[in-house]
């Protein structure tokens, strides 16, 4: 018997362990979507986009080299004479009047080899810090994406938990209220009690099947908008595997997130990133705009060939030099370009300034919301435990004839609606912890200590 109680033990604890890593746990949830998240896929196709526009400025920076090669055959009297002399066989037959009017046509195969290279555009030069600093906004403002997706997840994640949660809360309401109706019919056959306490009790857990109907198709809705939060597509709430039946209980809950409440010194946020580069980009475009004006020097340099017979053939010409441009007034495009890059200066300084403001305001708001939802959670703890004891006491009376069916089934309603309160207080603790942490800068995906705690729990009960 001790071997097959071993043997038992043992089967339970592999089924037990296998169902616990079969389980979608909140790491693995921010995991897939950082991943997979639609959000962060369209954060980071924008990255990438916006890195490889900052390439472009380069253009004025970096050196160009070309290859040209191309064919010419004409009778035009000046075309003829130049591509004979570059093909250097001009003769003294060559300057033949009648020839040199008349000539016959000439073919000329032309190519050559071509280097550019900028000496000085300060517009490029603004250009590119301007397009790096827009680079790296663009790559803050994914950061902040992500971790508020990760808040998404924890409250999605812990929303579909909560959803399965009522159901189970909502399940044991209905064998009761059942239970409620079978001992109402059995002392109405008593003679104890009115068929009316049946009918009342038979009311109540109709409406307590009709929340538990609901109950159902509301979990089933949690986890297809949290498969698509992971980045599927949602139709089929089975594309998620098993979640945990209940949240992480209060203390668990007090012990992780009760010292976010204090006054916490907040860590440089993305989105304050974000908006500082941002304003960073639109102070180096407007430098841009008003370099136009000042003159660009070029250098260049080439080698060339002209045959009669082929391609990169006959004597090799070459020829250096630099060009200075200097743009005085090219209309009034430059203008309202200087004047609406100077627009944009003001939008993103202000901008920026906005970004702080609103994660000083975000710090205090999220505490204090923290703190509310730690207290509702104290008062939720008190009132389920209340609500039962009430329960019992009045379900004594009802069977000694001293309560009234409807002081049960009301007493059965408050000791349900407390358990579903005290499920609420709890997903609402870890949603405001949640955003609390984003608030102050932190990574709302330590929250995955929550669910640490309860797998050595859970593993440890075999």
């Amino acid at each position: 018997m001790n071997r097959l109680a071993t043997a038992a033990n043992a089967g339970l604890l592999v089924c037990a362990l296998a169902n616990a890593r079969a389980q979608l746990t909140l790491a693995d949830a921010i995991r897939s979507a950082d991943r997979s998240g639609y959000g962060n896929r369209i954060a980071a196709g924008q990255v990438a986009t916006a890195t490889a526009q900052s390439l472009a400025p380069l253009k004025g920076v970096l050196p160009a080299v070309r290859i040209e090669a191309g064919y010419v055959r004409t009778t035009d009297p000046i075309g003829v004479f130049g591509s004979t002399l570059r093909q250097r066989t001009i003769g003294p037959a060559n300057f033949d009047p009648d020839r040199l009017n008349h000539p016959g046509a000439v073919g000329n195969f032309q190519s050559g080899v071509v280097v550019e290279q900028p000496l000085f555009n300060g517009d490029a030069w603004a250009g590119r810090r301007a397009a790096l600093n827009a680079a790296e906004a663009v790559s803050a403002s994914a950061d902040w994406t992500r971790l508020s997706t990760r808040v998404d997840v924890i409250r999605a994640y812990y929303g579909a938990v909560l959803a399965t949660e009522r159901v189970a809360t909502l399940t044991s309401a209905a064998r009761a209220a059942h239970a409620h109706v079978a001992q109402a019919e059995a002392m109405v056959r008593q003679g104890l009690v009115t068929k009316s306490d049946a009918l009342l009790a038979s009311v109540r857990a109709g409406d307590i099947d009709a929340q538990l109907a609901d109950a159902d198709g509301g979990a089933a809705t949690a986890r297809r908008q949290l498969a698509v939060l992971l980045g599927g597509e949602g139709a089929q709430d089975q594309s998620i595997p098993a979640l945990p039946p209940s949240l992480p209980d209060a203390d668990r809950i007090r012990a992780v997130v009760a010292p976010d409440t204090e006054a916490i010194v907040s860590a440089p946020r993305a989105d304050v990133a974000a908006a500082s580069r941002g304003a960073d980009a639109a102070h180096s475009d407007a430098l841009r705009a008003r370099l136009a004006y000042v003159p660009r020097i070029n250098g260049f340099a080439r080698y060339d060939w002209n045959s009669p017979a082929r391609l990169y053939a006959g004597d090799r010409n070459w020829t250096v030099g630099v060009m200075a441009s200097w743009n005085l007034f090219a209309g009034a495009g430059d203008v309202s370009d200087v004047r609406a890059s100077g627009g944009r200066v003001a939008a993103a300084q202000a901008e920026a300034a906005a970004a702080v403001a609103n994660a000083r305001l975000q710090a205090e708001l999220t505490r204090t919301a923290l703190t509310v939802a730690l207290t509702r959670l104290a008062l939720a703890e008190r009132a389920v435990t209340q609500s039962a004891e009430a329960h019992r006491i009045v379900a004594r009376k009802y069977e000694g004839g001293l309560a009234t069916v409807v002081e049960l089934l009301d007493a059965q309603a408050t000791e349900t609606q407390s358990a579903l309160t005290l499920s609420h207080a709890r997903w609402s603790t870890i949603v405001a912890a949640a955003e609390r942490r984003l608030a102050v800068g932190r990574d709302p995906a330590s929250l995955t200590a929550l669910e640490a705690a309860r797998s050595v729990a859970a593993s440890s009960e075999y």
